[in-house]
């Protein structure tokens, strides 16, 4: 139940707290530690919980970047080059064309 605490162990303890705190405290101080443990039990859960949901949504992230199609950058267009006098750009033309 509680590891190697046995129940002669329980025994003892509880007559020490009985001794220490009296009959009349001690269902107070029972009553305490009751709330502080559940307390500490649902902040641990609702902990536990969100952790889930975060590494679930990462999980889910991961998957849909996995799922996207890669594709590369095309870099961007060129801009064009002036033309110096002295360099002559040939077009070629159509037959036919005005």
């Amino acid at each position: 139940m509680f590891g190697s605490v046995g129940v002669p162990e329980l025994i003892i303890i509880f007559t020490i707290a009985l001794i220490i705190f009296g009959p009349r405290k001690l269902p107070e101080l029972g009553k305490s530690l009751g709330k502080s443990l559940a307390e500490f039990k649902r902040a641990s859960n609702e902990l536990k919980n969100t952790l889930d949901e975060e590494i679930r949504l990462e999980d889910q992230r991961s998957a849909q970047r996995a799922a996207e199609p890669r594709t590369t950058p095309t870099p961007p267009p060129a801009e064009p080059q002036a033309v110096s006098d002295d360099q002559h750009v040939s077009v070629p033309r159509q037959n036919g064309s005005a």
